[in-house]
């Protein structure tokens, strides 16, 4: 950072005496430029002038100063009417941004403040030999989000612990990821694993390997509740067998097989006027290979 000054003194030694004071630096740290020599009076009496010094300080900017810097240009650039404040931490920064109606500056999960975060780390970073970590908060937000998080990862691990199935949540950056890791960890029977690769790399949370109710799962070997391995439990609660599966001959149809009914002459079937028993009727060949299943008489 760029630091100037000004001043008027009787002489020149005096100037820069001045202008070391003002800028809080040594006198051998400034450059100096004589803009007006000094003159001494005509007889004491009569015109002279005093000495114009101006003197050019150059100040190492700190990291964080020059972050500061530039997010108020990007703020500022973006139309946003916000002042920054510093709070320094150890290894870094947080930049604490005030202002009103700043919602679009955090954007959808935080994605624009990360992306500004991004950016003005690397500014930070810029001359510095060691990392110098940069955070930015808007109204606390980071603290509300955290706690949301962890209170996620805490009901989710539960959850996994106690029914043994695995939920997945929604993609996040990887310090959120590693939030919901952290949290995890202080649930017994549950753990978490990130899948996916960037920006939809998100976090995984199952039962462990000695959850009872992952191994429970694991030697039924099907979907849905059971009973002992090998069995379906029924709606009454009773195991019943499981069924086994088709073949592709079950799913061929074949047609009913219909009863043929044996063919009974029935010619002449009344009795004569006289009471007399009708002779019986010569049966031709056709009537004995026939298979009909009735014949009517007319």
């Amino acid at each position: 950072m760029r630091k100037e000054c000004v001043k008027e003194a009787a002489t020149i030694e005096e100037a820069k005496a001045l202008i070391a004071a003002e800028l809080e630096a040594a006198e051998d740290a400034i450059a100096f430029e004589v803009v007006q020599e000094p003159q001494k009076k005509t007889f004491g009496l009569f015109g002279g002038a005093n000495a114009i010094v101006k003197g050019v300080y150059e100040v190492a900017e700190s990291a964080s100063e020059a972050a500061k810097a530039y997010l108020e240009t990007l703020l500022a650039t973006m139309g946003a009417k916000a002042t920054v404040e510093i709070k320094e931490e150890e290894n870094g920064c947080c930049l604490m941004i005030e202002g009103e109606d700043l919602g679009f500056i955090i954007g959808r999960r935080g994605d624009t403040l990360d992306a500004l975060q991004y950016l003005t780390g690397l500014v930070a970073n810029r001359n510095e030999k060691d990392y110098y970590r940069v955070t930015l908060d808007i109204g606390n937000y980071r603290e509300k989000r955290e706690q949301a998080l962890k209170g996620l990862a805490h009901k989710m691990a539960n959850q996994a612990a106690r029914t043994g199935r695995k939920n997945s949540l929604e993609p996040m950056n990887p310090y959120e990821r590693r939030l919901i890791h952290t949290a995890v960890q202080d649930v017994k029977g549950a753990t978490s694993w990130s899948v996916g690769s960037e920006p939809n790399r998100h976090v995984v949370i199952g039962p462990s390997d000695d959850n009872p109710k992952k191994n429970s799962r694991n030697r039924r070997g099907g979907r849905g509740k059971s009973g002992k391995s090998g069995e379906a439990r029924t709606n009454n609660g009773e195991n019943a067998p499981r069924r086994e599966k088709l073949r592709d001959s079950d799913y061929v149809i074949k047609p009913p097989e219909r009863q043929i009914r044996q063919f009974v002459s029935r010619s002449n079937p009344l009795p004569m006027a006289d009471g007399a028993t009708p002779p019986e009727k010569t049966k031709s060949e056709k009537e004995l290979t026939a298979t009909l299943y009735g014949r009517i008489d007319l």
